[in-house]
């Protein structure tokens, strides 16, 4: 792989517990190389990192299960390497290089 190429994607680790991993092909974790960009040329943030989930990573069609809007449901806790993402500006936050963000439902059947 060329150098440019390399510089086009970010490597980062993505999570899932709580039952939404059965979203995900019932995988918890995924390592995954996403563009550094997002469709509109600014930097990949949590955002974009969801949309981008839901179009190539999730292969249940509930997608209403994770996503509420357009942003992750209420409900769901999302952690970037450990910290709430509250923390650190929500789907604001500008991914990083070897991310690790975690998904995490917090609502249980009774």
């Amino acid at each position: 792989m060329s150098q440019n190429k390399v510089k086009d994607v970010i490597p980062i680790t993505v999570e899932f517990s709580g039952g939404l991993e059965m979203l995900f092909s019932n995988q918890r974790k995924h390592t995954l190389s996403i563009p550094t960009k997002d469709e509109s040329g600014s930097a990949s943030n949590i955002a974009f990192l969801v949309r981008y989930l839901c179009e190539n990573v999730m292969q249940d069609s509930r997608r209403e299960l994770f996503v509420l809007d357009d942003t992750v449901r209420p409900g769901i806790l999302v952690l970037i390497n450990d910290a709430d993402w509250e923390l650190e500006g929500e789907d604001k936050y500008k991914i990083q290089d070897s991310d690790n963000i975690l998904f995490m439902s917090t609502l249980h059947g009774g």
